[in-house]
């Protein structure tokens, strides 16, 4: 897979245009979060073009940024599955209590 296809299919998975509420917001999402991460004097066109594969190259350090980002990405994910798992979890308790309560009182 060569960089710009790798760039063009990560982008838009790691900022999602469904999460941001518009292409227009995850790239300037991918934006903010990439130029901290870049030596170079980065641009939303840039993104723009790394979003629609048509940059001619890519550089090292924005491959690196993108890998950042879906590490991040990952990260944030599985504490939300934790925390959502833990809610379920807790709901689940809660009701067969109450439903071995409710057979209990039935038993009287």
């Amino acid at each position: 897979m060569s960089d710009t296809t790798f760039m063009q299919n990560n982008l838009p998975e790691v900022f999602s245009p469904r999460r941001y509420g518009s292409v227009k917001a995850a790239q300037i999402a991918a934006y903010d979060f990439m130029k901290g991460r870049v030596n170079k004097d980065l641009k939303l066109r840039r993104i723009r073009q790394l979003w629609e594969g048509r940059a001619t190259r890519v550089d090292g350090e924005e491959k690196d940024a993108l890998r950042q980002a879906q590490i991040e990405e990952a990260r944030n994910e599985y504490e939300a599955l934790r925390s959502r798992l833990a809610r379920l979890e807790t709901f689940l308790a809660v009701a067969d209590q109450a439903a071995s309560g409710a057979s209990l009182d039935r038993g009287r």
